[in-house]
């Protein structure tokens, strides 16, 4: 197994209690440049038995700030912009997400999210950015104190 199923299986051990257990999210590849994890349409559609729109957008943000933070490792990255645009319905099966960069520079990083349906049918275009925050510490000294 390389170096990008190993991470691929630590994030889905680190899933439980998650949204992404929640949603049934499942890490296929996970690699600095390129994650890839898939979703059941099942259990994420809304009244019409349609993927909900929303549950892309998760899908598409957890494999966009999962590509961040490899990006930032040892440091972190949180999302600060998420827009999505939904091209074609999906009633069964799975969907699977793949988080490719745009741009990843020392402060800000951007990926553009594709999803597609089994049939590798285009239903989804997402693009996230983060704010890369590459000590880790400065990004808990920068939250005010309670």
């Amino acid at each position: 197994m390389d170096d990008s199923h190993d991470r691929a299986a630590a994030l889905n051990a680190a899933s439980p209690g998650t949204l992404m257990e929640r949603m049934g999210i499942e890490f296929l590849e996970a690699r600095p440049g390129r994650v890839v994890a898939r979703m059941p349409v099942a259990g994420n559609t809304q009244p019409y038995g349609l993927l909900h729109g929303g549950a892309s957008v998760v899908l598409a943000e957890t494999v966009g700030s999962i590509a961040a933070g490899l990006h930032a490792h040892p440091g972190t990255a949180v999302g600060t912009e998420v827009n999505a645009s939904h091209h074609r319905a999906v009633r069964s099966g799975h969907v699977t997400a793949t988080a490719t960069p745009l741009r990843e520079g020392s402060t800000v990083a951007t990926y553009a999210i594709s999803i597609v349906d089994d049939d590798g049918e285009l239903v989804c275009t997402a693009r996230l950015t983060c704010s890369v925050r590459r000590d880790a510490t400065e990004f808990r000294r920068s939250r005010p104190a309670r």
